[in-house]
Protein backbone atom coordinates (compact mmCIF):
# COMPACT_ATOMS: atom_id res chain seq x y z
CA UNK A 1 0.00 0.00 0.00
CA UNK A 2 1.18 3.61 -0.73
CA UNK A 3 3.07 4.87 2.21
CA UNK A 4 0.97 8.30 2.14
CA UNK A 5 -2.56 6.55 1.69
CA UNK A 6 -1.31 4.80 4.91
CA UNK A 7 -0.76 7.94 6.80
CA UNK A 8 -4.14 9.64 5.73
CA UNK A 9 -5.64 6.66 6.78
CA UNK A 10 -3.88 6.80 10.31
CA UNK A 11 -4.45 10.70 10.05
CA UNK A 12 -8.41 9.94 9.63
CA UNK A 13 -8.41 7.44 12.78
CA UNK A 14 -7.10 9.76 14.64
CA UNK A 15 -9.47 12.71 13.37
CA UNK A 16 -12.50 10.40 14.36
CA UNK A 17 -11.27 10.09 17.44
CA UNK A 18 -10.81 14.11 18.31
CA UNK A 19 -14.52 14.91 17.62
CA UNK A 20 -13.89 18.20 18.91
CA UNK A 21 -12.03 19.01 15.76
CA UNK A 22 -15.38 18.59 13.91
CA UNK A 23 -17.72 21.74 14.11
CA UNK A 24 -21.39 20.86 11.85
CA UNK A 25 -22.85 24.58 10.40
CA UNK A 26 -25.95 23.10 8.03
CA UNK A 27 -26.84 19.33 8.13
CA UNK A 28 -30.01 17.77 6.49
CA UNK A 29 -30.80 14.06 6.39
CA UNK A 30 -33.59 11.67 6.21
CA UNK A 31 -34.43 9.92 9.56
CA UNK A 32 -35.81 6.75 9.68
CA UNK A 33 -38.79 6.91 12.93
CA UNK A 34 -40.65 3.81 14.42
CA UNK A 35 -43.45 5.04 12.47
CA UNK A 36 -42.34 7.15 9.41
CA UNK A 37 -39.45 8.65 7.72
CA UNK A 38 -38.86 12.54 8.13
CA UNK A 39 -36.94 14.88 7.45
CA UNK A 40 -34.40 16.76 9.90
CA UNK A 41 -32.43 19.82 9.16
CA UNK A 42 -29.77 21.83 11.05
CA UNK A 43 -29.79 25.37 9.19
CA UNK A 44 -28.56 28.32 10.48
CA UNK A 45 -28.31 27.18 14.17
CA UNK A 46 -31.63 25.70 14.43
CA UNK A 47 -32.66 22.36 14.41
CA UNK A 48 -35.95 22.00 12.02
CA UNK A 49 -38.40 18.36 11.86
CA UNK A 50 -41.14 17.01 10.06
CA UNK A 51 -42.17 15.26 12.74
CA UNK A 52 -45.82 16.86 14.32
CA UNK A 53 -44.51 16.63 17.95
CA UNK A 54 -41.69 18.97 16.74
CA UNK A 55 -43.83 21.65 15.63
CA UNK A 56 -45.37 22.26 18.91
CA UNK A 57 -41.98 21.88 21.04
CA UNK A 58 -39.26 22.68 19.06
CA UNK A 59 -37.47 19.35 19.80
CA UNK A 60 -38.43 16.27 19.19
CA UNK A 61 -36.27 12.64 19.70
CA UNK A 62 -35.75 12.98 16.14
CA UNK A 63 -33.32 15.75 16.64
CA UNK A 64 -32.51 15.00 20.14
CA UNK A 65 -31.43 11.45 18.80
CA UNK A 66 -29.01 13.11 16.44
CA UNK A 67 -27.70 15.43 19.23
CA UNK A 68 -26.21 12.74 20.98
CA UNK A 69 -24.89 11.04 17.58
CA UNK A 70 -23.18 14.58 17.44
CA UNK A 71 -21.97 15.63 20.71
CA UNK A 72 -19.23 17.94 20.63
CA UNK A 73 -20.14 18.69 16.68
CA UNK A 74 -22.97 21.00 17.00
CA UNK A 75 -23.18 24.33 17.75
CA UNK A 76 -24.43 26.43 20.68
CA UNK A 77 -27.30 27.31 19.12
CA UNK A 78 -28.80 23.80 18.18
CA UNK A 79 -28.31 22.73 22.21
CA UNK A 80 -29.84 25.93 23.88
CA UNK A 81 -32.93 25.51 21.42
CA UNK A 82 -33.47 22.14 23.10
CA UNK A 83 -32.89 23.72 26.27
CA UNK A 84 -35.39 25.95 26.30
CA UNK A 85 -38.06 23.47 24.56
CA UNK A 86 -37.02 21.61 27.75
CA UNK A 87 -37.74 24.30 30.31
CA UNK A 88 -41.60 24.32 29.19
Amino acid sequence: MNSGLIGKIEKARRYAQERNRIHIDQLHLRFEGENDAHEVELRDGHWRCTCDFFAGWDTCSHTMALERVLDGMLPATALEQEARAAAR
